[in-house]
């Protein structure tokens, strides 16, 4: 009887792992769909994560396979340096989680960032360090040295999560020291699930790089990332899919965060993406002087233009990967036709859209001679 017992256990184990094989290998990637812009490639990358080295509930190599699952080209596995709720079970060993990931990611073709969450209380709160050789130097009590630890190493340094707490929220002096000595070079306008107007004003008024991370510590329930269902993510606009060509990047700050349907960051990416994702075709005019014309939104978010001039519809909205036919009436005469409008959802500051301008050239009129025998 226990034989046969073992034998069903034994048989039971084995199409439990080709279940969990098969799985595996049905996972597909779904590509991320932004143009690469301005001579630059559209990076898609998510630089705050957690595993169970620190207070997250999965296993390193997991936020890989979450990553390539999902889209994303670079992440960063930022566990807490001082909060180490599960050391009991999990060895404190900071360097770990990136030493598990790296065979994975490389297999997936993903860059890791080493990279982790320095914990304070707010203020001043939390930042995440990356690039880093070495997380160790980092683990001292005193914030100052912990960030000059950081800084030797060349880390890029990001204020994570600002408005976390609402009743402590704010720019305090702590923060003015740590940007004066340049410990701070970026800061998450977006967390999650969570926009904050604050941090956007704070990053265009002293030009810190716009960040937006998931801050992910449960398992990822995504199948497939998609326009309607996404982590948020840091649009990083590098000179290639290298750690020095990110790096380079994020400190010269050309980023745009994709957010629940909206894009956030400074007009001058947002304007390239605009560019870049839209086309204008077949122009048609008719004989009252109505304009016909498809504009077409080559890119992962909606674009929802909402009619600042004298041209157009009121509002006109275009879905991801998809086209809509503009009409109205034009003045008579041999001008261009400018239809200008602000996308209501490119976000170039909080609740201001990106101004953008469609430009219809003119009708075309073609005279037909007729020649006469005199």
């Amino acid at each position: 009887m226990r034989r046969i017992l073992r034998s069903r256990l034994m048989v039971a184990g084995i199409l439990v792992v080709l279940l969990m094989v098969g799985t595996l290998g049905a996972q597909t990637r779904r590509e991320i769909q932004f143009p690469d812009i301005l001579g630059y490639k559209t990076l898609k990358c998510d630089l705050h994560m957690h595993t169970v080295f620190s207070d997250g509930l999965v296993w390193p190599t997991v936020r890989v396979d979450e990553a390539w699952r999902e889209g994303l080209d670079v992440i960063s596995i930022t566990d807490h340096i001082e909060y180490q709720p599960h050391k009991a079970d999990v060895p404190t060993n900071h360097n770990r989680p990136y030493e598990i990931a790296l065979a994975r990611a490389k297999e997936r073709g993903i860059l890791l960032i080493r990279g982790t969450e320095i914990t304070r209380d707010t203020p001043p709160g939390h930042f995440n360090a990356l690039f880093l050789d070495d997380v160790n130097p980092l683990d001292t009590p005193d914030l100052l040295d912990c960030m000059a630890a950081a800084a030797k190493q060349g880390a890029f340094i990001f204020w994570n999560h600002p408005g976390w707490k609402p009743d402590r929220k704010g720019w305090f002096d702590i923060h003015t020291t740590l940007y004066e000595k340049k410990y701070m070079h970026g800061i998450e306008v977006v967390n999650g699930r969570s926009y904050y107007p604050e941090a956007h004003e704070w990053a265009l008024e002293k030009n810190l790089t716009f960040m937006g991370t998931s801050d992910i510590h449960a398992p990822s329930m995504l199948e497939q990332s998609s326009p309607e269902k996404h982590r948020s993510m840091t649009l990083v606009f590098a000179r290639g899919k290298t750690l020095a060509a990110l790096k380079e990047a994020l400190v010269a700050g050309r980023t745009l965060v994709w957010y629940e349907g909206q894009l956030i960051g400074r007009k001058e990416y947002l304007d390239a993406m605009f560019d870049a994702a839209t086309t204008i075709a077949d122009i048609d005019y008719s004989q009252d002087n109505t304009v016909r014309f498809r504009l077409t939104n080559h890119c992962d978010v909606a674009l929802e233009l909402e009619r600042t001039g004298k041209l157009g519809p009121k509002s006109v909205s275009v879905p991801p990967h998809a086209s809509t036919l503009i009409r109205a009436k034009v003045p008579a005469g041999s001008e261009s036709h400018r239809f200008e409008y602000a996308v209501s959802n490119f976000l170039v500051a909080p609740a201001k859209g990106l101004p953008v301008s469609l430009e219809i050239p003119p009708q075309i009129t073609i005279e037909i001679g007729v020649e006469t025998e005199n």
